[in-house]
């Protein structure tokens, strides 16, 4: 086993489970008995149209929102009856690089990140800080390790809170919309660099994304959302279908290979007739 939790070489089953989740925000249901599983190794993308469910099914997998039925499980444990800090062992979650504040450098908001190892008194030990320097390295972070987080750029902020999830040391991995906010140069280095820790460390990963073509390229599977139901799940070829993807964004579309890929490329129809 290695810094990251998951064994190495190649694995089989699924790292993270979910069967039958529903979550309600008052009386109304919000997710609506969703099974699914992720392998590890494997990026999972959550996508669907606004007010799908696909913050709160993240939301809901890591243990901040409770569940009205169903069941979340890691390597076979159930999240429910856990501790936050045995959750912590298990589950890291990457939310949105909003503006973060404060005068913590970079290491020391990425050593956060090993909290949930460390005793009552809260001291650093050398394994924590061998962790955080990896996942320094790994994130390409250890130039910035001593400045402080305030004056990083949104992808770089974006990059630290990937390094804190990553020192974590949890076999699954939860994204919120890690792209939001961030220009192409930047989305694109950081869903290769999430790709490329997720085949290196063996995680499962899960996470909500907009972008249809950014799905298409970086994930191994797809779940679409609509109305806080699951309404297809497979692989990209699978899921981002002209027909599945009109009628759950309820707008036309067209769904074309990349020439040198072979992946689906997504075209709103309107975009598209603003051209003739």
């Amino acid at each position: 086993y290695g810094f990251y939790g998951a064994p190495s070489g190649r694995s089989f089953g699924s790292m993270l489970t979910l069967t039958s989740l529903r979550v309600a925000y008052g009386k109304k249901i919000v997710l609506k008995d969703v099974s699914l599983t992720v392998a590890p190794g494997e990026i999972l993308a959550v996508i669907g149209p606004n007010g799908a469910g696909k913050t709160t099914l993240i939301r809901a997998v890591s243990g901040t929102l409770s569940l009205e039925a169903g069941q979340v499980q890691v390597k076979g444990r159930d999240v429910a009856n856990l501790t936050v800090a045995q959750r912590a062992r298990l589950l890291a979650v990457v939310p949105q690089a909003r503006q973060m504040g404060g005068a913590y450098s970079v290491q020391q908001a990425v050593m956060m990140g090993r909290t949930a190892y460390m005793g009552w008194l809260g001291q650093e030990s050398e394994a924590d800080r061998s962790v955080v320097q990896l996942a320094l390295q790994q994130t390409h972070l250890e130039d910035f390790a001593e400045r402080s987080i305030a004056q990083l750029s949104g992808g770089e902020q974006q990059r630290v809170l990937l390094a804190r999830a990553l020192a974590q040391a949890t076999p699954a991995l939860l994204l919120d919309e890690p792209t939001n906010h961030l220009d192409l140069q930047h989305q694109a280095s950081l869903l290769s660099l999430v790709k490329k820790l997720t085949k290196e460390n063996n995680l499962a990963v899960m996470m909500a994304i907009h972008d249809l073509n950014l799905v298409s390229f970086f994930a191994d599977k797809v779940a679409l959302l609509v109305e806080g139901r699951l309404k297809h799940f497979g692989t990209p070829r699978d899921v981002l279908q002209a027909e599945h993807l009109g009628e759950a964004y309820q707008t036309q579309v067209d769904v074309v290979e990349h020439p040198l890929t072979g992946a689906p490329m997504i075209f709103p129809r309107d975009m598209l007739d603003t051209r003739k």
